[in-house]
């Protein structure tokens, strides 16, 4: 952008001192604003984001880990769900009983 504009920049200097005058000049300056408009409304919708998709993309990532750590660890994860039923079962038991741990 820079560099554009250092060119339409001598483009104007050449322009002034040339015969073609003041009309030579408005064109320039015509060409530089709508430059200038394009370039800001390029930037802008690159710069735009869509708030929505960076949820969907979250949800969906930690909706595949969940999926992988159940298929590789299902037989750790049943021997652990395993184990705090019977742990709650016993405490159940014992506070049912009367019995003090």
């Amino acid at each position: 952008m820079k560099e554009i504009m250092e060119i339409l920049e001598t483009l104007k200097l050449w322009l002034l001192g040339s015969r073609l005058g003041a009309a030579a000049y408005a064109g320039w300056r015509r060409t530089r604003e709508v430059l200038a408009r394009r370039t800001v409304a390029v930037m802008e919708r690159g710069m735009a984001t869509d708030p929505g998709i960076d949820g969907i993309l979250v949800t969906v990532g930690l909706c595949i880990i969940a999926l992988l750590l159940c298929v590789v660890m299902k037989n750790s994860l049943s021997e652990f769900i395993k184990s705090i039923v019977a742990s709650m079962t016993r405490e159940a038991t014992n506070i049912l009983s009367g019995a003090r741990t």
